[in-house]
């Protein structure tokens, strides 16, 4: 084992999350050191792992694009290397891919209170650990493993005669030209996938358990192209941006409260765009919109693709694999050359790190989040974890701010620890990400849990967290601060 140096802060994680993090130290906190720990040999995050045909966003650029780097391009859904492009920029520009330290994956983590410092462990990939120190501990992995999607147990999966491909870990050498595939999924991978494929293979199948809503956006932004004609740059972003906010907040809140009302509006345009009597069973969910992310499909490529005959939906249920396709319980069989699993992600807390406070192993779901950023009886510690009902970056954006302004208060006033403590006796049943999509409720009992109120209520409202994360006080009765010589107190 290698002990190097201390710092201030430790960002673990070098993607969109960890990157905005480190560009918001370094404008925000100059006085502070820091140091981002990535696990893999490169930055980018999501952007460098997903290769999948057609990979791009799930969400409109100019609010998924960092608040401070304006998305100069009229796409409003970017590819992912253009996206990879853009974090990678920002890093340059910023002057923080300096600070990257690669093949580290944090592996332990352990606070000392009579240290009032953070001892993490990362492991190479040569097996050597590699221990450092830091005061603040700032997690940027995001809320899935890295490892491989969820892959369902299905019958039979030996006796198939092709591939069958994790999304996740696409083959460089996989050849689809002229081929059958089935894609296994209906949410945002496999509505990628499965039209990007369709230009070069002979038929692509989507079979799907249930339907997800499907909406047809532009991919160009026709109001982006003139506001950038007529504006700065950074003047034309913030505008764009608030578009698309206020934009996905109305449609999230009619859909909260007017569920009946969004789901005829979002099928009757399926319907147009559908050749006749195809949206119904296919494109006609169970579930109301926003019980689970909404797919965005640009320029209705998915669609077209549909009119063309290069693409077809199957709504049934998997009974088992053949050695040419799969048998489904209708009793119809699909013929495939290669199959492809879009069945979802596996979630992973905390980057799947072992966290330790005062010799004591922390289980996150026995913590409380404080304002979603912070964790009950965990020292000088945050996790940054995005929104599920719009742009990831929203909030991460806000939760840099937010952590910046503690470190600073911290530093004016002589503190060397906060914590979150939780008031109550008993810990809360609220989920802490409010979804009911499979991937969340396989692993939802691993994460923290939220109150019923704020600061330990996880609001999914932009709006709201800019008052809360950005002008609210950083001292609440939710807050614990103890300054640097004085013994912290032992939680009752």
């Amino acid at each position: 084992m290698s002990t190097s140096e201390h710092l201030d802060v430790l960002i673990v994680g070098a993607g969109l999350s960890g990157i905005g993090a480190a560009c918001h130290l370094k404008e925000k906190c100059p006085r502070k050191s820091f140091a981002i720990l990535e696990a893999r040999e490169a930055t980018g995050g999501t952007w460098d792992l997903f290769r999948y045909p057609g990979i791009r966003s799930d969400s409109d650029m100019f609010t998924l694009g960092y608040s401070f780097q304006p998305w100069e391009q009229a796409e409003a859904i970017a590819d992912g290397p253009a996206i990879l492009d853009y974090v990678r920029d920002t890093a340059r520009e910023h002057g923080v891919d300096r600070d990257v330290r690669f093949g580290k994956r944090v592996v332990r983590a352990e606070w000392s209170g009579e240290e009032t410092r953070w001892t993490v462990d990362a492991e190479g990939p040569d097996g050597e650990t590699t221990q450092l120190t830091c005061g603040f501990l700032f997690l940027c992995t995001g809320y899935y493993s890295y490892e491989g999607s969820y892959m369902p147990e299905f019958e039979g999966t030996e006796r198939f005669a092709g591939p069958i491909v994790d999304p996740q870990h696409w083959p460089e050498d996989i050849d689809y030209d002229g081929k059958r595939v089935v894609v296994i999924g209906s949410g945002a991978t496999a509505a990628t996938i499965v039209p990007a494929m369709a230009e070069r293979a002979e038929h692509v199948t989507m079979l799907q358990r249930s339907p997800s809503y499907m909406v047809a956006l532009p991919a160009r932004d026709p109001v982006a192209a003139f506001l950038q004609r007529k504006l700065s740059k950074k003047r034309a972003y913030a505008l764009l941006r608030w578009k698309n906010v206020l934009f996905t907040q109305v449609t999230f809140a009619l859909s909260r409260r007017l569920p009946g009302f969004v789901r005829k509006v979002i099928t009757k345009e399926a319907e147009k765009a559908l050749p006749a009597g195809y949206a119904d069973p296919h494109f006609t969910p169970r579930y109301d919109p926003w019980d689970q992310r909404i797919c965005l499909v640009p320029d209705g490529d998915l669609f077209r693709a549909i009119r063309k005959g290069t693409v077809s939906i199957a709504t049934d249920r998997i009974a088992g694999f053949t050695e040419t396709g799969l048998a489904l319980e209708s009793g119809a069989e699909l013929d495939a050359d290669i199959v492809v699993t879009a069945t979802g992600l596996n979630l992973l807390a905390a980057g799947g790190m072992e966290i330790v406070v005062d010799g004591d192993p922390v289980e996150m779901p026995k913590t409380v989040g404080y304002k979603g950023i912070m964790y009950s009886g965990i020292p000088n510690f945050a996790i940054t974890l995005g929104y599920t009902n719009a742009s990831w970056t929203l909030k991460a954006d806000l939760t840099c701010e937010y952590v910046c302004r503690v470190l600073n208060h911290m530093y004016a006033h002589g503190y060397s620890q906060v914590t979150p403590r939780w008031p109550e006796p008993t810990l809360p049943d609220i989920p802490f990400i409010d979804l009911k999509s499979g991937y969340v409720l396989r692993s939802i009992d691993q994460f923290p849990r939220q109150g019923e109120h704020a600061p330990w209520r996880l609001h999914q409202n932009y709006p709201r967290d800019i008052r809360l994360l950005r002008h609210g006080p950083v001292e609440d009765e939710g807050l614990e601060f103890v300054r640097a010589g004085t013994p912290a107190p032992v939680p009752a």
